[in-house]
């Protein structure tokens, strides 16, 4: 009876111990397989972790070596146009100096020529007084030698003065062309701008301050004076 309840307890005791292994196997084995998962799984992020940094880095020097390239470029493009403007500017400065130069030139040229039109117009009028000059022979001026003369000294004289006045006629032509006028103020109000006083001396029947006579008369340019008027001026009466 005792052999037999001994041999059914290690029936059952064995029974219990092949059970308690066949389950402790499979919850071990899960384990092992996760931590091997694991640890591969950690293997292959570091490597693409690895992978990505080198990555970056080729692009960040991909990057660096791009913008060196653009800046290198930059400054030849920057040398290029520096080198451009200072020939332009060194041709502008030529260009310049030339220019004062030519000015300067003319400016002279203008300076000495300026009246060659004004002296260009008078020779007609230096012809006419030559002409007037020749018609009165060097035997005319005197009295002795009258009897060969084809003309009479009155008649020398009228023609004499007839070459001179055409003469003053034809300067006052000219004259007028380049806006120069004559003026005589001879019994107008004496003014200071455009008179120059002589002298004054009581005149009767003339107002005090009234030009009585006109030495030399007066010329204005485009209606400014060239020359003031050179008269006399009646006085007050003391």
């Amino acid at each position: 009876m005792s052999s037999a309840l001994f041999n059914s307890f290690k029936a059952s005791t064995a029974a219990i111990s092949s059970r308690s292994l066949t389950r402790t196997v499979p919850r071990r084995l899960p384990a092992v397989s996760h931590l091997s998962r694991r640890h591969y799984s950690e293997d292959k992020s570091a490597s693409d972790a690895s992978e990505q940094e080198k990555k970056e880095e080729e692009k960040e020097d991909t990057k660096t070596e791009d913008k060196s390239t653009g800046i290198a470029e930059k400054l030849k493009a920057k040398e290029a146009e520096v080198v451009d403007l200072t020939g332009r500017l060194r041709y502008l400065q030529a260009d310049f100096v030339n220019l004062q130069r030519n000015s300067a030139r003319e400016k002279e040229q203008t300076r000495d020529f300026a009246i060659t039109k004004f002296a260009s117009d008078l020779l007609e009028t230096v012809d006419v007084l030559a002409i007037a000059l020749k018609a009165t022979p060097q035997a005319a001026l005197s009295k002795e030698s009258s009897e060969s003369l084809a003309k009479s000294h009155a008649e020398y004289l009228q023609d004499l003065h007839t070459g001179v006045e055409m003469t003053h006629r034809l300067l006052l032509q000219t004259l007028f062309k380049y806006h120069v006028k004559p003026f005589d103020p001879t019994g107008e109000k004496f003014d200071p701008n455009l008179h120059e006083a002589l002298y004054q001396a009581p005149i009767p029947g003339k107002e005090p301050g009234t030009v009585v006579d006109c030495q030399k008369i007066g010329y204005t340019i485009k209606d400014r004076v060239l020359r003031a008027a050179q008269v006399g001026v009646a006085q007050e009466r003391s």
